[in-house]
C-alpha cells in the first residue's frame, strides 16, 4: 500500500485528499453555524484556543509527521544509505555529463545487483534521469557543475530491458538530444 501512496500520481492525489477532506467537511459546518445558527459575534477570548482548535492542530501536525516519517524509506538517499550498508558488492559506474551527452563507464547491468551511479557535470546544470522501459521515471539526479565530489545514488534494477537516460534540466539548444541507454540483463546465477 505504501508503494501506491509514494510512487504513483494517484497515491499523491490520495494523500492530498487525506489532508483536504477534513478541512472540506469542517469548513462548511463552521460557515453554516456562523451564518445561520449563531450569527452574533462570538464571546470566545481571541487569545485563547478552544479545545476543538487544539485537537484540530495537534491532529494535523501528527498526521503530517506520520506521513513524512513513512516517506523517508522511499527517498533515494535513504535507500542508497541502506543498500551501501547491507550490500556485499556494489557495481560502481562513473557518469560525466556535458553538453549534450553522457560519458558512462558501463552501460550493462544485471538484475538484482546494486549499482552506484557517481555522476558529475563539467559545464552546466544537467539532469541524470533513468526511465523504466515502460516510461516510468525510476530516479532523477540534478547535476551541479563545480562540485568537488560527484553526486552518487545506489539503485538495484529489478527487471531486464532497455532503460532510457535523459537530461531533465534545460542545458542549451541541443538539450532534447541529451539521452543515452542502459541495458539490464538477467543475472547469470
Amino acid at each position: 500500500m505504501l508503494d501506491f501512496l509514494y510512487q504513483t500520481g494517484w497515491g499523491a492525489f490520495t494523500l492530498m485528499l487525506l489532508f483536504q477532506i477534513p478541512f472540506l467537511l469542517v469548513f462548511p459546518y463552521i460557515v453554516y453555524r456562523k451564518c445561520f445558527v449563531n450569527p452574533k459575534p462570538g464571546n470566545t477570548n481571541p487569545r485563547k484556543m478552544t479545545r476543538l482548535e487544539t485537537v484540530w492542530i495537534v491532529s494535523a501536525i501528527a498526521l503530517f509527521v506520520i506521513v513524512n516519517l513513512y516517506s523517508i524509506s522511499y527517498m533515494p538517499m535513504s535507500r542508497t544509505a541502506a543498500t551501501e550498508k547491507t550490500a556485499a558488492v556494489i557495481q560502481d559506474v562513473d557518469v560525466t555529463a556535458r553538453s549534450w551527452s553522457y560519458e558512462i563507464s558501463n552501460r550493462q547491468f544485471e538484475v538484482g545487483k546494486p549499482v552506484r551511479f557517481s555522476v558529475k557535470s563539467v559545464d552546466t546544470m544537467h539532469g541524470f534521469t533513468v526511465y523504466h522501459p515502460n516510461g516510468k521515471i525510476l530516479f532523477n539526479m540534478m547535476l551541479i557543475p563545480g562540485l568537488e565530489k560527484p553526486s552518487s545514488l545506489v539503485y538495484t534494477f529489478t527487471e531486464p530491458g532497455k532503460y532510457k537516460v535523459r537530461c531533465l534540466e534545460y542545458c542549451g539548444i541541443a538539450h532534447h538530444g541529451m539521452q543515452d541507454e542502459l541495458t539490464v540483463v538477467k543475472s547469470d546465477g
